[in-house]
C-alpha cells in the first residue's frame, strides 16, 4: 500500500501549475509570430489575453485534477484499511464479552422478544467460535467450547427459524452457560 504525503501531493500540484504557466507563455509568444503576408485569411485573430486566460484555466484544471486524484487515492487507502479490519479475526475477549452480555437474559418461547434473544445468543456463539478458531493459541486450546458449539450447530441443522431456535432453546442457553463457565476457568483468554 503506497501512502503519499500531503507534501508530495502539493509538489505534484505545483509542478502541474508551473507546466501550465510555461505552456501559456509559449502560446502567448506564438501569437506574436507573423509572416510578411500575415496569418492567412482563414485564421481568426485571437488576442494574447485570451491565450493567457486559456493557460490560466488549464492550470486551474490541472490543480483540480491533481486534488481529485489525491482524494481518490486517500479514499481508496481508507477503503482498503476498512476491508482489512472487517476481515481481521475478532479477539476472543471481545467475542466473549458479547456472549456475556446475554447472561442475565432469558425468554419464554412464544414471547415477543424470544426470537431476538435466541438469535442473538446464536450469533454470539458463532462470533466466539470464529474468534477461538482464529486465535493465536490455536483451536486446540479452545477444544471444549468449540466442540460445544459444533454440537449445537449439528442440533440446529442449519435451521435458524424462530420455531427451531425456540425448540432448541435449552440447548442454546445450555451451550452459552457451559462456555461461560469454561471461560471463567481460563481468565487469561479474555482479560
Amino acid at each position: 500500500m503506497a501512502i503519499r504525503s500531503s507534501r508530495t501531493g502539493a509538489r505534484g500540484g505545483a509542478t502541474a501549475v508551473v507546466a501550465a504557466v510555461v505552456l501559456g507563455a509559449v502560446l502567448v509568444g506564438c501569437s506574436d509570430a507573423g509572416t510578411s503576408q500575415g496569418p492567412g485569411g482563414d485564421v481568426p485573430y485571437v488576442a494574447p489575453s485570451v491565450n493567457a486566460a486559456a493557460a490560466s484555466r488549464a492550470a486551474d484544471e490541472a490543480v483540480v485534477a491533481q486534488d481529485a486524484k489525491d482524494g481518490a487515492s486517500a479514499e481508496a487507502a481508507a477503503s482498503e484499511e476498512a476491508g482489512e479490519a472487517r476481515n481481521r479475526p475478532e479477539a476472543v475477549r471481545d467475542a466473549f464479552a458479547g456472549l456475556q452480555a446475554t447472561l442475565n437474559d432469558n425468554c419464554t418461547p412464544g414471547s415477543s422478544n424470544c426470537a431476538y434473544f435466541l438469535g442473538r445468543v446464536h450469533d454470539e456463539l458463532v462470533r466466539l467460535d470464529k474468534a477461538m478458531k482464529a486465535d493465536g493459541k490455536g483451536p486446540g486450546h479452545f477444544k471444549e467450547p468449540i466442540a460445544g458449539i459444533a454440537a449445537l450447530r449439528k442440533t440446529l441443522n442449519g435451521d435458524l427459524s424462530t420455531d427451531n431456535l425456540e425448540k432448541h432453546r435449552s440447548e442454546l442457553i445450555g451451550t452459552r452457560d457451559r462456555i461461560n463457565t469454561w471461560m471463567q476457568g481460563h481468565p487469561e483468554d479474555y482479560r
